[in-house]
């Protein structure tokens, strides 16, 4: 099942090419309207998920460096014992995998994880976030459905 890496290679591709082209394009904290609902404004998270320990002083980015490479090793060695029908939990574990190496990057290359799509309504703002965060996203709610939908093994 490693075929499915081509997947997770995708994402963070297409990942760090929307985060360059934020980097270029929109100048930090100054959002620009897309659609009444939709902002893309340039900010960093030094955190994880909504910004947590983003304040807590430098040492969490490694910490948070390191399990993002953990996990994708976890992950890519669960993905080898996949069964060929289990194509959905494949696509999640590399959406998943894909997602948390595009941040990973961020890490090490920029002063935090770049996000860049910010959606609101009526004045409430959903936390910034990225590509890499909805692979992330994605990857999780189809391993779910994946284990739901999944018969028990003995």
């Amino acid at each position: 099942m490693l075929r499915w890496l081509w997947l997770a290679a995708a994402v963070l591709v297409l990942d760090q090419a929307a985060k360059l082209a934020a980097e270029r394009w929109i100048a930090p904290r100054a959002p620009i309207e897309v659609l009444p609902f939709l902002d893309l404004v340039l900010t960093y998270n030094t955190g994880a998920a909504f910004s947590f320990l983003a304040d807590a002083g430098g040492w969490q980015r490694w910490l948070f460096l390191a399990l993002a490479l953990g996990v994708s090793v976890g992950l890519t060695l669960w993905l080898r014992r996949l069964r060929r029908d289990e194509r959905l939990a494949a696509a999640g574990i590399t959406l998943v995998v894909g997602g948390a190496l595009g941040n990973a990057v961020d890490r090490i290359a920029r002063p935090g994880v770049a996000d860049f799509i910010d959606l609101h309504c009526c004045g409430w703002h959903w936390p910034a976030f990225n590509l890499a965060d909805s692979a992330l996203t994605l990857g999780v709610a189809a391993l779910l459905w994946s284990a739901w939908r999944q018969p028990e093994r003995p």
